[in-house]
């Protein structure tokens, strides 16, 4: 009974990822262009770039940023994929195993391109680079729900 339980708990927790992720993929799909924009300007005044720095920085924080979207591609086509009724146990175990190997991915890019970060821009830089990426996904995520509640009528 126990280890139901944790599966129903587990799978609940897959949905809510799943949704926040396609919900978060619609809205960029729809508003791209803008929503990079907001995130470049709230990155260029967060870390206060010189001009050589930017021209630097930009390079390689595109690559670092293609490189996390395509892993977070592959996490959420594996939610979806776990998240069905007709999903066999040992289908959903390895699609579970290969999350943790995606967000190991994950982790091995941002080591990989921290040292490159540092090259480019100081560590209080870099720290601050973490923050508003935090920032952003936060307040997106905000609007995202102001926008669902909207949609509902409860606002």
């Amino acid at each position: 009974m126990k280890m139901k339980h944790h599966k129903m708990k587990l799978n609940g927790w897959i949905i809510v990822i799943a949704l926040a992720f396609t919900t978060t993929a619609n809205a960029q799909e729809g508003g791209n262009s803008k929503l990079e924009s907001a995130k470049i300007g709230l990155i260029t005044n967060r870390l206060n770039l010189s001009t050589d720095q930017a021209a630097l920085f930009w390079p390689v924080y595109n690559e670092f940023d293609d490189k996390k979207k395509e892993i977070r591609k592959s996490l959420r086509k594996l939610v979806v994929e776990t998240n069905t009724l007709t999903t066999s146990d040992e289908k959903i175990l390895a699609n579970l195993r290969e999350g943790l190997n995606l967000q190991q991915k994950e982790v091995d890019v941002e080591r990989e391109y921290m040292a490159k970060f540092l090259k480019v821009i100081n560590v209080r830089q870099l720290a601050e680079l973490y923050k508003a990426e935090q920032l952003f996904t936060s307040m997106l995520l905000k609007r995202l729900n102001q926008n669902q509640q909207k949609a509902n009528g409860r606002e």
